[in-house]
C-alpha cells in the first residue's frame, strides 16, 4: 500500500542529536515527518524493512523470523528505543517466495531456539525509519526485516523485491515496504571514509533517478562507482524497484549535512497514482 526510501543516520532524529548537531539534517527531519504522515494515511498493517545493517550472510539474503525485534540507539539519553512484534507468518511467506524465485536466502533468528519466542536485535537501519513510520503508533505496526547480499547481482535484488510484492499481494494484510538507505559516505575528508568526489556524483545520480521516477536506471550504475562513493543504498533501492513496478515515486528531500547523503522519497501504487498531483513540500534544494 505504501513504499519509501528513508535514511537511517542518527541525526534524522532530533532527540538523538548532540547540541552541535541540532541544526543539521533539518530537511531530512522534515522529510521523515512527511513520510510518517503518508505512512499513517496509507494505514499499513505491517512494514517490511530492507536494511544494510542487520545480519550479513555471504552470498545470501536474509529474512528475520524471530517473534520480536528490539533495538536502542547507543549513547542517547533519554533512550531512543523500540520493541516491536515481527509478523512471523509473513516472514516465512517472504522467505518461501524468495526461495521459489531461485534466490539464495536464509531464515535468521536469535537467542531462543524457538523462533516465535526469540527476540532479534533491531539495528539502526530499522529503528530510525520506524521511529517515524509505525514504530510509535498505538498499537505499533509489526515489522519484517530483510537484508540484501552485496555479493549477489543487481538482478537478484530486483527479483527479491518482486518476491516481496508477491508475498504482500498474497497476504490479507496491508503492507508497506521501506528501503532503509543512506547514500554516499565520502562527502568529507574528516569523515570515517575520507573524501571521494564520487560520493556527490553518486548522490546526484540517485536523486535524479528518484526525481524522474526511473529506478530502472539503478541497473546501469557500475558497482565500482557505488564502492568509490561508499554508498549503502544501491541494493535496497534495487529491491524497492522490484517491489514497486508501475508505482509512482516522489522525491521529498535530499541533503548531505555531514559526510553522508540522506534522501527521503515516497511511492504510491497503481495507475491512479501516476496521474495524481502529489503535494510539494519545498524541501528539495
Amino acid at each position: 500500500m505504501f513504499a519509501a526510501i528513508a535514511p537511517h543516520g542518527g541525526i534524522a532524529i532530533a532527540e538523538a542529536c548532540e547540541p552541535d548537531e541540532r541544526d543539521l539534517a533539518l530537511k531530512t527531519r522534515a522529510g521523515m515527518e512527511e513520510l510518517g504522515r503518508r505512512f499513517d494515511a496509507a494505514a499499513p498493517d505491517i512494514a517490511i524493512v530492507a536494511t544494510p545493517h542487520n545480519v550479513h550472510i555471504s552470498n545470501a539474503m536474509a529474512v528475520v523470523v524471530a517473534g520480536r525485534l528490539k533495538g536502542r540507539l547507543n549513547g542517547v539519553v533519554p533512550p531512543i528505543e523500540l520493541d516491536l512484534a515481527s509478523d512471523v507468518d509473513l516472514a516465512w511467506q517472504l522467505l518461501e517466495s524468495m526461495s521459489g524465485a531461485g534466490l539464495p536466502s536464509a531464515a535468521v533468528s536469535f537467542g531462543s531456539n524457538d523462533p516465535p519466542t526469540a527476540v532479534a536485535p533491531m539495528d539502526w537501519g530499522v529503528l530510525i525509519p520506524l521511529w517515524f513510520m509505525g514504530g510509535r503508533s498505538e498499537p505499533p505496526v509489526p515489522v519484517v526485516i530483510v537484508t540484501p547480499a552485496r555479493e549477489l547481482p543487481a538482478s537478484d535484488h530486483i527479483t527479491a523485491g518482486a518476491a516481496i510484492a508477491s508475498s504482500a499481494a498474497a497476504s490479507p494484510l496491508r503492507v508497506a515496504f521501506i528501503a532503509s538507505a543512506d547514500h554516499g559516505h565520502a562527502h568529507r575528508a574528516d569523515g570515517p571514509y575520507g573524501f571521494h568526489p564520487d560520493a556527490a556524483r553518486y548522490d546526484a545520480v540517485i536523486a535524479e533517478l528518484v526525481r524522474t521516477n526511473r529506478l530502472e536506471g539503478l541497473t546501469e550504475i557500475d558497482r565500482a562507482f557505488v564502492e568509490r562513493a561508499k554508498a549503502d543504498s544501491w541494493w535496497q533501492m534495487l529491491m524497492l524497484h522490484g517491489a514497486t513496478a508501475g508505482w509512482r515515486g516522489e522525491l521529498i528531500s535530499y541533503e548531505a549535512p555531514t559526510y553522508f547523503g540522506m534522501l527521503t522519497a515516497a511511492y504510491t501504487p497503481g495507475p491512479s497514482a501516476a496521474s495524481r498531483q502529489l503535494p510539494t513540500t519545498g524541501l528539495i534544494p
